[in-house]
């Protein structure tokens, strides 16, 4: 059998919700589903998350959906969509507030469709039953700092000085986290320690209100939202300081502050009454297994490699998307204005255009669990676009040598893409995270 004969055999249409039907049932009872995409910029692939997002919610009772977005920012979706006292009636509000460059990730047509969606179905739910959205990345270093403070003040006012100490560490460097990580490797000492210190006050108060088996004094989901900020400050210090080394190191600071996050979800709504199970979204290239691809080589960990490894390969799927040709929503640079760019058809050799040979039409694949046919073990190309895309370094560049069937467990492939519709352009104020890797 020649291999575009094993292509099509193993492809599955890939119309309609139903033809999703494979996937399911290859998902059965497992209790992380990660999905991902090629770009962060394609309303194919957001449309498909959703769509698979959807039936897991309402078939296979998924409670939390994670996405690569800053934890303060998606706090307030979550607030929105779980009918919360004083959130934003219409999800759309709360992520047109998005200001951290790229918004478009989050701020469009595609969450906003699917937000609402999220929100009319936990209207029907009780609320300790209700289905969260949170942002599990470690970006969000100051807005954590500012949203710990005010809550602290709030309610806990014995750790607002501890607070107010970390804050003033961070203060002197105008909210940019390039000029904190050059400061600190110039400089003997840095904010770490403050934001450990920080992060261990809150944690020791919990600690004593649960010896002591006395009830919360507040809102059980709003504290843990605060101690999730916590993290977020000792994790992006380490973050910031790890980037200005240039090396891997920065990126695995990102991705493990992911899967411990994605972790700390996962205890939190485990109430004893159902399995605590989690949908992913990120993309590709912090999803499907690192040890599938070149990364590997490079020292880098990821997302889906972690999750592998700390939950078991029969508890966890990983569930790519990539298309041949099309368009898409980026940036020409880090932190430019977005544009919508053509995506040229993959170049020759590449999975997918090994896929548009041999099936040329949109398909799904699941990985067969033995007797994998021989493409699936192949290293081919795999498209991968970042935030910043310039489609005349196709020849050469955006591409991740991987070898499929052990990089995911499943893939959508989409012949012909379209650009996602953002909510706003982006804004001359708004904030512009220090690089390191424009995924």
């Amino acid at each position: 059998m020649s291999t575009h004969d094993e292509v099509r055999e193993l492809a599955g249409p890939l119309r309609s919700e139903a033809d999703l039907d494979p996937l399911i049932e290859r998902i059965g009872d497992a209790r992380i589903v990660a999905v991902g995409e090629a770009s962060h910029g394609t309303h194919e692939y957001y449309s498909w998350r959703a769509a698979l997002t959807r039936r897991l919610i309402e078939e296979r009772g998924f409670h939390v959906v994670a996405v690569e977005g800053d934890w303060p920012d998606c706090y307030r979706v979550n607030r929105s969509v779980r009918l919360r006292p004083g959130a934003d009636e219409d999800p759309r509000d709360a992520l047109d507030s998005f200001a951290r460059w790229p918004t478009w990730m989050w701020a469009n047509d595609d969450v906003v469709d699917f937000c609402r969606w999220l929100r009319g179905v936990n209207a029907a739910r009780p609320e300790e039953q209700r289905v969260g959205f949170y942002g599990i990345d470690v970006y969000s270093l100051w807005e954590s700092m500012h949203g710990l403070v005010e809550w602290l003040r709030q309610h806990e006012p014995e750790h607002v000085d501890t607070a107010v100490q970390a804050l003033a560490c961070f203060e002197p460097f105008g909210e940019d986290g390039a000029e904190y990580a050059f400061a600190s490797r110039l400089a003997p000492t840095s904010c770490e320690q403050a934001a450990v210190d920080l992060l261990r006050s809150l944690c020791e108060e919990r600690g004593l209100q649960e010896a002591d088996g006395s009830p919360p004094a507040h809102d059980p989901e709003a504290r843990f939202a605060a101690e999730q900020n916590a993290a977020v400050v000792v994790d992006a210090e380490r973050y910031y300081r790890a980037m200005i080394r240039g090396s891997a190191e920065s990126w695995n600071v990102r991705d493990v502050h992911m899967a411990d996050t994605l972790d700390r979800l996962l205890a939190h709504s485990d109430d004893g009454t159902r399995p605590p199970k989690a949908v992913v979204w990120e993309h590709n290239t912090h999803i499907g297994d690192a040890r599938a691809t070149d990364m590997a080589d490079a020292g880098m960990t990821n997302v889906g490699q972690l999750l592998r490894e700390r939950h078991g390969a029969d508890d966890v799927v990983l569930v790519g998307l990539g298309g041949y040709r099309g368009g898409v929503i980026a940036g020409e640079s880090w932190g430019a204005q977005m544009a919508r760019m053509p995506v040229p058809p993959a170049r020759p050799g590449s999975l997918e255009a090994l896929l548009h040979e041999a099936v040329g039409e949109d398909a799904l694949f699941v990985v067969p669990r033995q007797d994998r046919p021989d493409w699936l073990a192949r290293r081919l190309d795999h498209r991968a676009i970042g935030v910043v895309y310039r489609p005349e370094r196709e020849k050469w560049g955006n591409y991740v040598p991987t070898v499929l069937g052990e990089r995911y467990d499943a893939f959508l492939y989409l012949e012909d893409t379209a650009p996602l519709q953002p909510l706003h352009l982006e804004r001359a104020d708004e904030h512009v995270p220090a690089p390191a890797h424009a995924v």
